[in-house]
């Protein structure tokens, strides 16, 4: 069969592993970081502070201010800190949010950046960030913007909740699933996000049951997936499932991850008809004859939100989402319908379970 494809891989390196946390001052001298600026969420600001400890002399200070959807204003904020405390690098620890902020300061000044993510976002393996500013979240892609390092240390996700591990590696999920119908798929992509699929929804049934802390392969297992995954992400592009997202987060501020959780089901029953290979591909990753259906059980059984209203959302803001996605669309495999869009927000505010 004759292909034609483009293959792009991104300069990345990758420390993965139990305990690999200890190798974060080594890794920072090899970025050439004398003075770095930590960054974590209010709720991980303990973690924070243990790692500027790790640095010593090469920590600038710990900034705590990163929240969801990367505020323009909060990374003004950082900005500042980071010009006062000379710093001339960061570290991120956290999550999607913490990755973000991070990314967002290097897109403005290109400084190097070290991630140890402690979710499965995945934002870390891609050269892509959002930004949220007026109630409207942006996202673009730059160089300057993919981190240069990232230490996976299984240790720091033993803790993860069962319902953040669930709602967290859906949204790892998403990333892959959309790689294997995105404008840039080709067959190396689909390699990866095929075995990350398989890895995470293999993973997150244990994790679910609250075995996080003591089931070492599963979380290794998961955390494997989201690099995966995350990797899927910044190599093949997004679809209708994170166009959706992205309107959502940004105009009602909805949790990123249960968000993402809530919408795959219905954004892949969507496109399933357009994407023959990938659901076949889904099939056997899944070992399931529907993973549209798949998907939306896992996220129920876990305990996660399965619907958009639960969130939050109010039914008056089915059209509006609506609006926004068809103003400025996304690339997608099936051709977008208004009326279509709209049953599909409809199904996912109410929580029906697709049957594809």
């Amino acid at each position: 069969m004759s292909r034609s494809f483009v293959y792009t891989a991104r300069p990345a390196r990758v420390v993965f592993g139990r305990g690999t946390i200890d190798r974060l001052v080594e890794e920072a001298d090899m970025l050439g970081i004398e003075r770095a600026l930590v960054l974590t969420t209010d709720f991980q600001a303990p973690e924070g502070g243990r790692l500027v400890e790790r640095l010593g002399r090469r920590a600038a200070g710990l900034f705590t201010g990163a929240v969801m959807h990367t505020p323009v204003a909060v990374t003004e904020t950082a900005m500042k800190i980071f010009e006062e405390r000379d710093a001339d690098g960061i570290v991120s620890f956290g999550g999607g949010s913490t990755t973000g902020l991070g990314k967002a300061i290097a897109l403005r000044n290109d400084a190097p950046q070290l991630v140890i993510p402690t979710s499965y976002a995945g934002s870390e393996m891609t050269a892509i960030v959002g930004q949220t500013e007026d109630g409207k979240k942006t996202t673009l892609t730059s160089p300057k913007v993919l981190p240069e390092t990232v230490i996976y240390d299984v240790d720091f996700t033993l803790s993860l909740l069962p319902l953040m591990t669930v709602t967290s590696g859906m949204n790892a999920i998403a990333h892959a699933v959309e790689a294997l119908y995105a404008e840039n798929a080709n067959p190396v992509l689909s390699l990866m996000a095929e075995e990350g699929i398989r890895a995470m929804v293999s993973a997150l049934p244990r994790l679910a049951e609250g075995s996080g802390e003591t089931d070492i392969e599963a979380r290794s297992d998961a955390l494997y997936g989201a690099w995966l995954c995350g990797t899927c992400l910044g190599l093949g592009g997004v679809a209708l499932h994170h166009k959706l997202c992205h309107v959502l987060g940004g105009s009602f501020d909805l949790p990123h991850a249960e968000t993402h959780t809530i919408i795959l089901p219905h954004a892949l029953t969507y496109n399933a008809p357009a994407i023959p290979d990938a659901m076949q591909r889904l099939r056997r990753a899944m070992d399931c004859e529907r993973p549209a259906a798949r998907l939306f059980d896992i996220a129920k059984q876990g305990g996660a939100p399965v619907a958009l209203k639960d969130l939050g959302m109010p039914e008056t803001g089915i059209e509006r989402v609506a609006d926004i996605t068809l103003d400025n669309p996304y690339y997608n495999p099936r051709p977008l319908d208004r009326q279509a869009i709209v049953a599909l927000l409809r199904n996912a505010w109410e929580g029906g379970r697709p049957e594809c």
